[in-house]
């Protein structure tokens, strides 16, 4: 079995020295693993975007839940180091009735401040549960964290846009700017209420999730292609203005990497003192259980010319928001393989399985699970994730058998890769259990005709533990 290990697609994000004032959790940007908030949570915040405000970050996703994909309200975090998010508010939640009612879908959730007004303005596609009757809606709020009031649809000579996948761009004058599925982009009025002008029309076919960030005189326009839920190869098309012409470049990660397992929502510049960082920001989806083991593919873009690439998979990194700077971390700590009959317990039907020379443990019958006994204040799980991979249960409690963390993490990948899949937060000193479960539970999704897509297997594979110091 050929292993793509130096991807690494599963990551988990690590842990934490902030000044911000609020619970120390992580210290760094690791990729693909659950995110817990300052309450325990897992951050909910999909097709998403951060909004910079003096000098704490606001992150506002799609809030969801583990059953169905009805619209459950956009979430507000923020940060002041982009790794320790603290929950504010469900800035925008189901509304009574209407668009953004019951049996409706929320989705791509955008924020910016309006220089004009200096109102905050929310974007998003709203839709019914069959994707009918789609459109782009906006909500105002006096203040970032909400609460916002939802105005209805965004309209262009009198009527609503209907298209789905949406993103927002302002450039460096103030403009504000809807981007459309296809590379549709229109032009927002002074007040961001209302559409002036279509500065652009439909480049491509497909290109889903829209996004765009400007470099000095260059414009970089990145997209999805149309797989539903699955990954794929995301592409981008730089211009040197708006109304283009755009040209296409091609894929931004690694062909094959499925753009590191990942479609693009948002791209984040980071201006410090030294340098300005262009985060790459993606979703994992991961139907239906996609508030617990969704996660999140962020990861510092190079940007050269025409040239804009993700050439290597960062495990674990961090950026340091004063300065720009972005530095890999390596987790220092002690390593125990699975196959440590002393230090893992094996309860059910778990076989050995030979991968690039390493003994995993593997099974996929439900309730299964290993359990580990550690001392310290953080631990990590590596796995394996393949085409057959499955939901697994993960369990951290106290010596006093207390569920310290609870966390969901999805083991399907397109093609199989070695990877970290899951870090602790911060834990105080002490005695904890670590219990990794089969659920017996997969990924999928259905497209329109109810075909039905997505893992083939609830496998979970693990290979080895650590314990961080």
């Amino acid at each position: 079995m050929k292993i793509l290990s130096r991807l690494a697609l599963l990551s988990g994000m690590a842990l934490a020295t902030t000044t911000h004032a609020q619970q120390v959790r992580y210290n760094a940007i690791s990729s693909g693993t659950p995110w817990t908030d300052d309450q325990g949570n897992a951050v909910s915040a999909h097709g998403a975007c951060i909004l910079k405000e003096g000098t704490t970050f606001y992150l506002f996703g799609e809030r969801h839940t583990d059953t169905c994909n009805r619209f459950a309200g956009f979430n507000c975090y923020s940060s002041s180091d982009l790794y320790n998010w603290k929950f504010e508010s469900i800035a925008l939640p189901v509304q009574p009735s209407g668009k953004m009612g019951p049996d409706h879908v929320g989705e791509r959730v955008k924020v910016m401040k309006c220089p004009k007004t200096a109102e905050f303005v929310m974007f998003m596609h709203a839709d019914t549960l069959g994707y009918t009757n789609q459109f782009v809606g906006y909500a105002t709020a006096s203040t970032v964290t909400g609460p916002y009031t939802f105005k209805g649809p965004l309209l262009f000579n009198g009527k609503p846009i209907r298209k789905w996948d949406m993103g927002t761009f302002q450039d460096e004058d103030g403009k504000g700017y809807v981007l459309l599925h296809g590379g549709d982009i229109y032009q927002l009025a002074e007040d961001y209420s209302s559409i002036t002008a279509m500065v652009h029309k439909n480049m491509t076919h497909g290109f889903e999730s829209p996004a765009i960030f400007r470099k000095d005189s260059l414009y970089y326009f990145l997209g999805s292609d149309l797989t539903g839920w699955e990954r794929n190869d995301n592409t981008y098309f730089t211009a040197t203005a708006l109304a283009g012409p755009w040209t296409k470049r091609g894929f931004f990660a690694p062909a094959g990497s499925l753009t590191f397992n990942s479609q693009t929502t948002f791209v984040l510049p980071v201006t410090g003192s030294k340098q300005t960082t262009y985060m790459y920001m993606g979703d994992r989806w991961s139907f239906p259980r996609q508030a617990t083991a969704a996660t999140y593919v962020w990861q510092p873009l190079v940007v050269k010319g025409v040239e804009l690439s993700l050439p290597v998979w960062r495990e674990s990194w961090q950026l340091n928001t004063k300065t720009g700077v972005v530095a890999d971390l390596v987790w220092k700590g002690t390593t125990i393989p699975v196959t440590d009959k002393k230090r893992v317990q094996e309860y059910g039907s778990w076989k050995q399985v030979k991968v690039e020379g390493a003994t995993l443990l593997r099974s996929d019958v439900k309730e299964d699970s290993l359990v580990f006994r550690f001392s310290g204040k953080r631990v990590a799980l590596y796995g394996l994730s393949d085409s057959t991979g499955g939901y697994a249960a993960i369990i951290i409690r106290n010596a006093a058998g207390a569920a310290v963390c609870n966390a969901t993490v999805d083991m399907y990948c397109k093609y199989p890769v070695k990877a970290l899949t899951f870090i602790s937060p911060l834990l105080p000193a002490a005695n904890y259990t670590l219990t990794v479960k089969v659920k017996g539970e997969h990924w999928y999704w259905m497209d329109k005709k109810k075909n039905r897509f997505g893992a083939k297997g609830t496998y979970i594979t693990v290979e080895k533990i650590k314990i961080i110091e």
